[in-house]
């Protein structure tokens, strides 16, 4: 009666998670339109961001020097720097990277985009900003005092957000109070502080701001109000002159998309034939526990393709997929030492049942040790390392996290419950012959679930 009760549980089981990963596949393959709305669904596999070398596009290599009024250390100002180039065009191409390159180099790297005027006008010319009080006045607030500027929509009309740092919130106070209380007017140049100056506009100001940020409009009326192409404007003029470094533009470069996308085209029929092998050798080796880890496999795919497009800084890359590769090529390898310790105590002589969970067991720590340090070298090749091999360590830190969980979690279930529908017959899962059979090979109820049990210490 436990048995037919535990079928039962394992039938339902299996046709759940069988259901899910079937839904999990359309999801990540498939397009359409969500229904009662104008959205597209795109599916998984669709939405991962391409890398350059992917997708094609353009990339800039600038050298930094220190600008004439910097306070900061080169070190510091690049990386600020870096920080706002991130803020000005990922406004407008979330795709894009923007990381150092050696020890005064900035990289930027755009992908499916060839027009590189759209980039340099978003980047602007780097140029000092200024406020004053004055017209031509001495300078009050410069670009350093500035930490971030973005289009917002308020008051029923576009405009600009300045954030300022907390020093250039205390100099911005003391403007716009000296401001009120006078001509009502704030002077702001990109350049020079004269008629030379690159850009220059007055703003109003009626009252002492405080808070560290400020909204900029077009005007009082909607008649004078901004649209929304004139905001961003306006903010990346402002954004452009908050570089704390001098930049010069070094090397750029447009990337075709046609290397990239027959290398992964090619990937990905590679990939997709050494997996059907991969399945037609466990399934060879390990009958149906070969089956088992072939339906974890196509689950870990799943979810490996779930969590590429949902983490918004994963960037697929060639190096990236050799990443996936390696990853899928440890999963398996820590499958086949489970199903080895599984092989070798049947072999001594104990029961199915117990020679499986003496299997995952014996080979948690194995599986763990090789895991942990993997994760450590992609997480220091993630820190350390250069865009290319950070595209490689990420891919590969998040297919060795899962293939933990499909050997650990997943695959453990599914054996668990197999197990009630053969717990005696060795063939079907090419077991090897017992040194010292037992004379009785009857798997109970009791047997059956205490593969689930025991924690996973050594013998």
């Amino acid at each position: 009666m436990a048995k037919n009760r535990l079928k039962k549980n394992s039938i339902l089981n299996f046709v759940a998670v069988a259901v899910l990963t079937l839904v999990g596949i359309l999801l990540s393959v498939c397009s359409f339109t969500i229904p009662y709305t104008n959205t597209t669904y795109n599916g998984f596999a669709n939405s991962i961001s391409l890398g350059l070398d992917l997708a094609g596009g353009i990339y800039f290599v600038y050298d930094c020097s220190p600008s004439e009024d910097s306070t900061a250390d080169l070190n510091t100002a690049i990386d600020a720097t870096v920080a706002r180039l991130e803020s000005v065009i990922g406004a407008e191409h979330s795709e894009a990277v923007i990381t150092r390159q050696g020890n005064n180099e900035i990289r930027i790297e755009v992908p499916s985009v060839t027009d590189s005027d759209e980039i340099f006008r978003l980047i602007g010319e780097p140029t000092p900003l200024y406020m004053t009080l004055d017209e031509y006045g001495e300078e009050r607030i410069n670009g350093q005092d500035i930490e971030n500027v973005f289009v917002s929509f308020q008051n029923s009309q576009y405009g600009v957000v300045i954030n300022f740092t907390e020093d250039g919130s205390k100099k911005f106070e003391d403007l716009t109070s000296e401001a009120a209380g006078g001509s009502g007017e704030i002077h702001i140049y990109l350049g020079e502080i004269s008629d030379n100056a690159t850009w220059q506009t007055t703003v109003s100001c009626d009252e002492a701001i405080t808070g560290g940020t400020t909204f900029i409009s077009g005007g009082s009326d909607a008649s004078e109000s901004w649209s929304l192409d004139e905001a961003e404007e306006y903010a990346l003029r402002i954004m452009s002159g908050t570089f704390n470094v001098e930049m010069s533009l070094k090397e750029s470069s447009v990337v075709s998309a046609t290397l990239g996308s027959q290398a992964l085209m090619l990937c990905l029929i590679g990939g997709a034939v050494g997996i059907v092998l991969i399945m037609l050798i466990l399934w060879l080796r390990y009958g149906d526990f070969g089956l088992l880890a072939s339906f974890a496999l196509v689950i870990y795919i799943v979810l490996m393709l779930f969590f590429l497009q949902a983490i918004s800084f994963v960037q697929l890359t060639l190096p990236g997929l050799a990443g996936i590769m390696l990853s899928i090529g440890m999963a398996v390898d820590g499958t086949v030492i489970i199903f080895e310790k599984v092989r070798e105590d049947y072999r001594s002589g104990k029961k199915i049942p117990l020679a499986c969970r003496n299997g995952f067991k014996r080979a948690f720590w194995p599986i763990f040790d090789s895991n942990i340090t993997t994760i450590i070298s992609a997480v220091v090749l993630l820190i350390l390392g250069t865009s290319s091999i950070q595209g490689f360590a990420i891919t590969l830190l998040i297919g060795i996290i899962l293939s933990m969980f499909m050997n650990l979690v997943i695959l453990r279930f599914f054996v668990k419950w197999y197990l009630p529908f053969n717990s005696v017959k060795a063939k079907p899962l090419h077991l090897p012959k017992q040194i010292k059979p037992v004379k009785e090979q009857v798997g109970s109820a009791n047997e059956i679930e205490v593969i689930v049990e025991g924690g996973a210490g050594n013998e």
